[in-house]
């Protein structure tokens, strides 16, 4: 697995989600490693500069992945920071070696599972619906690229410029380089399936009621993963979690809100 490391001290991981890469964090590791922290954002199997999986591309395939890669390193006393499915992979570690693992640090990634079709917005039904299509998910991602050309800009308030966009689109320059992405979207617990995801979110609750675990969820305004509801659920079982609101954003927060989530991450971590 490829990683992208940064500064000297107390060890945080970072976990991306789908589509992007550890370049998701560089604004915020660009002000957290010079606070006096190791920093090390980690491309996923299958994606960023990382080697394809032999294995596949489900949520179990990328958990033992970076179970993997903590060995590796030999990484112990270490801060699982995660965005999207960055954040369900952290928990899941957390819950699996919480001697491992001294803090978790989410954003945008779901806590619990939707419980039915009609819990999603319209726009977001229709599009998940047809990516779990058979023929319909592979057109919309190997052909069309939908989630870095269309899910990723939609989900910034800003808009990227050409070289961020070239950035984010350079893991995935051919069909087969997309497969990790359409995997992903057809793992995403909703109404009951896939139930071995729907296991994993349910159980990393967990992680939220461990009163000697210390968490923290950064959100932002309106949000899209973590709503107001989702929120509040997190203040009323939360046992030793901190809640930061990091501004206005809907999903990928690092990429509006950078500044803001690392102050987060470094008021959190002082504490």
């Amino acid at each position: 697995m490829h990683y992208v490391e940064s500064g000297d001290g107390p060890e945080l991981v970072f976990l991306h989600g789908n589509p992007t890469s550890s370049y998701l964090w560089r604004n915020v590791t660009g002000v957290v490693a010079p606070a006096g922290y190791r920093c090390i954002a980690v491309d996923l199997v299958g994606m960023g500069r990382s080697g394809a999986s032999s294995s596949g591309y489900r949520l179990v395939d990328h958990i033992a992945h970076v179970g993997e890669f903590l060995d590796e390193l030999s990484l112990s006393d270490v801060t699982l920071v995660g965005h999207d499915w960055g954040a369900v992979i952290a928990l899941a570690l957390a819950r699996a070696d919480p001697d491992r693992v001294c803090g978790v640090a989410v954003m945008e990634g779901h806590i619990h599972p939707i419980d039915k079709w009609d819990d999603l917005d319209d726009g977001a039904r229709e599009l998940f619906s047809a990516l779990r299509t058979a023929g319909v998910g592979e057109r919309m991602v190997f052909e069309d690229n939908v989630f870095v050309e269309a899910v990723l800009p939609s989900g910034i308030l800003r808009t990227l410029s050409p070289d961020e966009m070239d950035a984010y689109r350079r893991p995935f320059v051919n069909p087969a380089s997309r497969a990790p992405m359409l995997e992903w979207a057809r793992e995403i617990p909703i109404a009951g399936e896939p139930s071995a995801v729907v296991s994993i979110v349910t159980s990393n609750q967990q992680v939220f009621a461990d009163e000697t675990m210390p968490t923290l969820l950064m959100h932002g305004c309106p949000g899209a993963v973590i709503g107001h509801i989702e929120v509040e659920w997190c203040r009323i079982h939360g046992r030793a979690m901190t809640i930061v609101d990091v501004g206005s954003g809907t999903h990928f927060l690092p990429e509006d809100q950078p500044a803001a989530t690392a102050e987060a991450l470094l008021g959190w971590l002082g504490t």
